[in-house]
């Protein structure tokens, strides 16, 4: 039990690690089309439906990996 607890524990910061990365980089993570961006005067909506996906599908592929 403790073993399997660990090893999340460091997979979790692995993948903060790399997160960290792509956002110091800069590569546009958060503005990809789909995601829906709506500005008025005084009211901004932001919803990243496309980033969601894309991130979604990405963390089920490393997670099957050491599965």
């Amino acid at each position: 039990m403790k073993d399997l607890f660990g090893g999340q524990i460091i997979l979790i910061g692995v993948l903060l690690i790399i997160v960290g990365i792509i956002i110091k980089l800069g590569l546009p993570i958060g503005r990809l089309p789909g995601d829906i961006y709506i500005k008025k005067e005084n009211f901004t909506f932001y919803f990243p439906i496309t980033t969601g996906i894309l991130v979604s599908i990405v963390l089920s592929f490393i997670l099957k990996l050491f599965k």
